[in-house]
């Protein structure tokens, strides 16, 4: 079960706080909100509380053919939605870049990408994250 506001979230934790209250484990309020942010995929609370005001239950307004901005493995792009489907709160999408990126940091070696595919939560960030922990596609949409 997925919240979708602020108001949800911190009902759950309030609930999640008394039924561990009345098993004799006592949490505070603000642990209670960490765990609900947890369950939610968050990597916190600030995290989730981010993701629940900007998007307000919105979906990401990606649509087919409509032009975005962002970063591949670390490096910025803009391109045009070829193929869009809706998963859950999120999207897969693949993307048609206006010039290639070079996905590998090696000065001896490239790897241009003029086409990705991937798959975006509702904040336009993959789950799928890099070694240093940045989301390997971060995808906004831009205005027509």
């Amino acid at each position: 079960m997925s919240v979708t506001s602020i108001d949800e979230a911190k009902a759950r934790a309030r609930a999640l706080r008394a039924a561990l209250a009345e098993a004799g484990t006592a949490i505070s309020h603000a642990q209670a909100l960490e765990l609900i942010a947890k369950q939610e995929g968050a990597r916190d609370w600030n995290t989730l509380h981010a993701r629940l005001t900007r998007s307000n239950g919105a979906p990401l307004p990606l649509r087919l053919d409509g032009r975005v901005e962002g970063q591949y493995l670390g490096q910025p792009f803009t391109g045009r939605i070829t193929r869009l489907a809706r998963m859950g709160e999120g999207h897969s999408v693949t993307i048609k870049l206006d010039q290639a990126v070079d996905v590998v940091r090696f000065e001896s070696f490239s790897n241009l990408r003029s086409v990705i595919t991937g798959t975006l939560d509702a904040e336009g960030r993959s789950p799928r994250a890099t070694s240093d922990g940045v989301p390997q596609l971060i995808v906004r949409a831009l205005p027509d």
